[in-house]
C-alpha cells in the first residue's frame, strides 16, 4: 500500500492539465478585468458617437468648419 501512494506521489501525468487550467483562469480573470475597466470609456464614446449622429444633417458640408460651409469643387 505505501508502495502504490509513494507511486502516486511521484506520477507528474496530470500536471501539464493543472498547468492550462491555471494559465487559462489566469486569462480569463486578466480579459474580464480589462472588460471591466474599459467599459465605462467605451459606453461613453458610443454615447458621443450616437449625439454626433442624431445631430447631423446629412445636407450639409460634414467637413465644415466652425459652422461655415467650404466652398464645394464644381
Amino acid at each position: 500500500m505505501t508502495n502504490l501512494i509513494k507511486t502516486f506521489a511521484k506520477s507528474e501525468s496530470g500536471a501539464v492539465t493543472v498547468d492550462w487550467v491555471v494559465l487559462t483562469a489566469a486569462l480569463v480573470g486578466l480579459g474580464l478585468a480589462v472588460m471591466t475597466v474599459v467599459s465605462n470609456g467605451i459606453e461613453d464614446l458610443s454615447g458621443d458617437i450616437s449625439t454626433a449622429l442624431v445631430d447631423t444633417d446629412p445636407m450639409t458640408n460634414p467637413f465644415a468648419t466652425n459652422g461655415a460651409d467650404v466652398a464645394e469643387n464644381d
